[in-house]
């Protein structure tokens, strides 16, 4: 085996980000705003994550609008691209922090797909007089697989073909959509939904974890970037698959020798046999998205994973409740607070300064 102890030990053990990747356009804020109108009509949510980022999918944004909802429960998609001795780690962690209902499932293979039919069947079974027909609402970030779940619920309970539009690319869903039917007797209707991101991402590499898995638009990260944290994730839990792959001698922590190496092995190059860096890195990526280079977890699904991940939940939670009494130094100076909310913060500190300093001068005279 070409990796020896020692070379193992020089790979890097932190990749060093610094830059929040934000993306919430309006179609989102809207889309929020939609499912919660809709709320009252939802009989089960389903939340939908990725498998690879178990905690880094999770929007927090959420929590409050599916507090209304009757029933919930939590489906980790693309399960196929994780190793299946992770399954049971995500559903420890998760057990020491929320008693949510947890399914696993690969939309594009409708594995498991079958038990969220048969959770809605047993809900209208059981007091069919107040449940003549199931409304499952689905929600979740982009990309995760929400309308691909969708899809495969219908071909598994109709079999008829793909309702919703897919892609690659996050985005595709981009209002609260109309009901689809996935099982006849008794009527079961699921909505599609746009998936929401996170309004402000507070640690980097979380963002960079969001982006890698096609979370947010490509051309908003930078995709050389991206191919890195890629290759520093793959040496650090030693998936060495890429090195026979593309004809490398041994494992490498350089992104360009890398990126040359995919380059000469794809015929990704510009006019005199220069390799073209930028197409390597989009090619070496979506080979990473759809499980070729390894089966992988970007997040620490330890116990004390877990536990940091959601003291950081709570943590900006009290933030957004503690913020009416920071003053604007507090505020400027919080590192769980990006630039756009420290200016709204701020800005409406102004405001109210304005508005009490108004009040006590009492009505204007003319």
């Amino acid at each position: 085996m070409f990796v020896t102890t020692r070379l193992f030990r020089e790979f890097r053990q932190e990749f060093n980000y610094d830059r929040v990747i934000n993306w919430f356009p309006g179609h989102m804020a809207k889309g929020l705003r939609l499912i919660q109108q809709r709320m009252n009509e939802t009989d089960i949510l389903i939340e939908v994550r990725d498998s690879r980022i178990p905690l880094s999918s999770m929007n927090p944004k959420f929590e409050k609008l599916i507090s209304q909802s009757k029933e919930r429960i939590v489906v980790f998609n693309k399960m196929d691209l994780i190793q299946s001795e992770s399954i049971q780690k995500i559903r420890h962690g998760f057990k020491h922090h929320t008693n949510l209902p947890i399914l696993f499932t690969d939309a594009n293979q409708d594995k498991n797909v079958k038990k969220i039919i048969e959770m809605a069947r047993s809900k209208i079974e059981g007091n069919p007089l107040k449940y003549p027909f199931i409304n499952i609402m689905v929600v979740g970030m982009p990309n995760v697989g929400k309308s691909s779940l969708i899809n495969s619920l219908r071909r598994v309970g109709t079999g008829k073909g793909k309702a919703m539009p897919t892609g690659a690319q996050p985005g595709i869903t981009r209002s609260v959509g109309s009901t689809v039917k996935v099982w006849q007797d008794p009527p079961i209707y699921l909505v599609d939904t746009p998936g929401v991101m996170i309004p402000h991402i507070p640690n980097p590499e979380q963002s960079l974890k969001v982006a890698v898995t096609g979370g947010v638009r490509d051309h908003l990260a930078d995709c050389q970037v991206m191919s890195d944290y890629i290759l520093y994730q793959l040496n650090k839990s030693g998936l060495f698959d890429y090195v026979e792959l593309f004809k490398l001698t041994e494992p490498t922590e350089n992104i360009e020798e890398l990126l040359t190496a995919v380059a000469k092995r794809t015929g990704l190059l510009h006019k005199g046999g220069i390799p073209n860096l930028e197409g390597a890195a989009a090619y070496w990526l979506k080979r990473y998205r759809m499980g070729a280079l390894g089966k992988q977890i970007l997040d620490d699904i330890t116990l004390n994973g877990f536990a940091k991940h959601f003291e950081i939940l709570q943590d900006l939670n009290q933030l957004e409740k503690d913020t009416k009494n920071l003053t604007a130094s507090q505020v400027m100076n919080n590192p769980l607070l990006s630039k756009q909310q420290v200016k709204k913060i701020v800005k409406n500190k102004r405001l109210e300064k304005i508005r009490a300093k108004r009040v006590k001068m009492g009505p204007r005279k003319f």
